[in-house]
């Protein structure tokens, strides 16, 4: 499918789904999808496919997917939140072949509910519950499976959600709509003294009750039935029927009226508001990709790190170049985060083009955690291009680097003065795992 096939197809400037769609080898009459995606908007994001860049920023398979495609279709959205659900629930129908293939599945989240009488709303990886379940744990059209674990019931299973970033930022607003149960909070009946309370109904509030994220199932404030509705209309939203959760709301909010329960009615008028007009703006800033939830990575001056993601670039005379990611979280390497690349845009010694491929590249995985700060090895020269290729791609991400003696020891460390004093350790620490490394993956490169 080329740029002037594309043009064939009139895409609105608004959120929804789009769909890649080829010929199938079996049926030639009959049409299959290749790939989905969801967009803040879908005239833009569609077109970004038929950028010439397109191998370097988003890799091989796309462009393979690409010269399969015939055709793109899409579904319009009233919302970014609703075409990340969208999004959601027909990968898990269709089974798209480049969704699988193009991201680890493991990685995604999931959303999970607990089959307890006051169900908790859990964000599960789809590594752990590969873990959990086992051969249980597939990808099917079914959003409500029927698994049953010994170490925990599930009642259903929603996703998978490849943004991790647009993910978290979409929980934040479900949960202000629909306050919900975590696994941190204890139903009233527990009634355990650690937790406050003398007798079941009196259990101190948990934190999210207190901000009002929890209906008081800690408190004893929702009944069993009253959750079961809160619960069902959560379900509802995350398979993607909305026009029937508005039709539910508006039920229950008319027998509360009519039972004189008022304040239960205004408590559903407002969310029916809320779902009609749904404030995404922090999704369609994180759609850009502009880390400005994330931890200390919503301010570039903010010297609180968990995550930490230091690059190095390894070579001989040009040949054989490779780059690598190593990750330090919380103060401690996170190994099953390393990631290599083979440099595929510079064919002689240019570290610093080979740097901007790597973070291209990186920056191209929605699906990754961001970390609130980037160490590069080198100099000002590393320092400057890695900040230039966070700005291109409307990333606040702060950038520090590591300079190196001439027996490539660590002499002095640029950026914020905040990060050289309070987390040099870290910073060195990530600095020479790329290092050792990048070594590494060259040596293993060069035996091929």
């Amino acid at each position: 499918m080329t740029l002037a096939d594309l043009k064939k197809t009139t895409l609105p400037d608004s959120p929804g789904v789009y769909f890649f769609i080829g010929r199938s080898p079996h049926h030639s009459g009959t049409r299959k999808i290749l790939y989905i995606g969801k967009a803040t908007s879908l005239k833009d994001r569609v077109r970004s496919y038929f950028s010439p860049d397109l191998e370097m920023t988003r890799g091989r398979l796309l462009v393979n997917m690409l010269g399969e495609a015939k055709a793109v279709k899409f579904i319009k959205t009233d919302s970014v939140l609703e075409a990340l659900i969208l999004e959601a629930n027909l990968i898990k129908k269709h089974l798209p072949r480049y969704n699988s293939v193009h991201k680890d599945d493991k990685s995604f989240n999931y959303v999970v509910f607990t089959d307890e009488a006051f169900p908790a709303l859990r964000v599960m990886r789809g590594k752990d519950l590969n873990q959990l379940l086992g051969d249980r744990f597939q990808l099917s059209a079914s959003s409500a499976p029927n698994l049953k674990p010994k170490s925990l019931k599930l009642k259903a299973v929603y996703g998978p959600f490849p943004h991790g970033l647009q993910f978290k930022e979409a929980m934040k607003i479900i949960r202000r709509i629909f306050p919900y149960r975590d696994e941190k909070c204890l139903p009233a009946d527990a009634g355990s003294p650690r937790h406050g309370g003398t007798s079941p109904g009196h259990q101190k509030p948990c934190f999210n009750r207190q901000i009002g994220l929890c209906p008081g199932v800690c408190t004893g404030e929702i009944s069993e039935k009253e959750y079961a509705k809160l619960v069902r209309q959560l379900q509802l939203f995350f398979e993607g029927r909305k026009k029937q959760l508005l039709k539910q709301i508006e039920r229950d909010m008319k027998a509360y009226a009519k039972e004189e329960k008022f304040e239960q009615a205004a408590q559903l008028r407002k969310r029916m508001f809320a779902l009609q007009h749904i404030q995404d703006v922090s999704l369609i800033k994180a759609e850009f990709r502009v880390p400005f939830s994330v931890s200390s990575a919503s301010d570039p001056h903010s010297s609180a790190l968990s995550r930490i993601e230091s690059y190095d670039i390894a070579h001989l005379s040009g040949g054989n170049m490779v780059g690598v990611m190593t990750v330090v979280e919380n103060g401690e390497v996170k190994k099953a985060d390393y990631r290599k690349f083979r440099i595929r845009s510079v064919s002689r010694s240019d570290d610093t083009k080979a740097l901007a491929e790597v973070l291209t590249r990186r920056l191209a995985h929605e699906e990754w955690p961001l970390p609130d700060l980037m160490v590069i090895d080198g100099g000002k020269a590393q320092k400057n291009i890695a900040e230039a290729v966070l700005r291109e791609r409307k990333f606040l991400i702060p950038v520090a680097s590591v300079v190196k003696d001439e027996r490539h020891r660590p002499r002095e460390i640029l950026g914020e003065k905040e990060f050289r004093t309070e987390h040099e350790k870290e910073i060195l620490l990530a600095n020479s795992e790329a290092h050792r490394f990048a070594i590494k993956y060259h040596r293993d490169t060069r035996r091929l």
